[in-house]
């Protein structure tokens, strides 16, 4: 497994790489869309070209028999694939709520946000998987370059293979929270940004661990979260005040006559409520 254990945290740190590029705190906030992106992109299909060829090679590894036989392997695989989904939806939202009933805007943007990501990410994912249809390494025979146009629609989940839908969230909510906390606390990207990525490449990676996903699938699952991730915190950091924020983000705590609090929430949005 030494190629392997190289070229995976290899290609996650690329990834994380030129996605920190694109978050750094003191960079101002410009076009939704920059070259920095090409990079991105350009980097995530480098890897998976490279990759392509030994997507056989490492399925048969993780497959032998006394890798799968390792009960600390096992659990930690389980453990990663569940946090990255539902884990990612679960924490996000809670995140939000949390947020929001103890009239704290930046904890409730960066759920809302990290949501925002996991939503949009797994919508392209899905559409990928659909078109694509590639079939799973733990469908016989076994095959890394089986392709089928829409196959992935008309045939089921056995070819819906290409991208991992798990390593997507992970990247995506990894991508989201690393870019808000860049925003909010600076000071603690260089510990959240290596937590955060590190996590979203061990869920990947366990995916590839149950059988469930080629290499591949893992690298540009890991792009499409990441690219993700980073257009939606940097969308509401270049549109201040926008539509979606001003509906989820309006409301708070307020002190009320008997000494308590209520929730004062509007679900209208701002620019609505204004012409009432």
């Amino acid at each position: 497994m030494t190629r392997f254990a190289r070229i995976i945290p290899l290609a996650a740190l690329v990834v994380s790489n030129a996605a920190q590029a694109q978050t750094a705190p003191s960079a101002p906030v410009g076009p939704l869309f920059t070259y920095r992106d090409a990079i991105l992109a350009g980097s995530v299909l480098a890897a998976a070209r490279l990759v392509h060829p030994l997507d056989d090679h490492y399925a048969q590894r993780l497959q032998d028999s006394s890798t799968q036989a390792n009960a600390k392997l096992k659990t930690l695989s389980t453990f990663v694939r569940r946090t990255a989904a539902p884990g990612a939806f679960i924490i996000s939202g809670s995140l939000y709520a949390i947020g929001r009933l103890g009239g704290n805007r930046k904890l409730a943007s960066l759920g809302l946000h990290g949501t925002e990501a996991l939503v949009v990410s797994e919508l392209v994912a899905v559409a990928i998987k659909g078109v694509v249809g590639r079939q799973r390494p733990n469908v016989r025979p076994r095959n890394p370059r089986s392709y089928q146009f829409l196959r992935g629609v008309t045939q089921g989940d056995d070819f819906r293979s290409f991208p991992s839908g798990h390593t997507v969230a992970a990247f995506a909510a990894a991508a989201a929270f690393t870019a808000e906390t860049s925003r909010n606390a600076p000071n603690t990207t260089w510990f959240v940004a290596p937590l955060m990525y590190g996590g979203a490449a061990l869920a990947g990676v366990s995916r590839m661990y149950d059988n469930r996903h080629w290499a591949t699938d893992v690298l540009v699952g890991a792009g499409i979260g990441t690219f993700a991730g980073l257009k939606v915190v940097r969308y509401h950091d270049s549109r201040p005040g926008n539509g979606i924020d001003r509906f989820f983000l309006a409301g708070s705590l307020v002190p009320n006559e008997t000494g308590g609090h209520s929730l004062r929430w509007s679900v209208i949005p701002g620019a609505l409520a204004g012409r009432r």
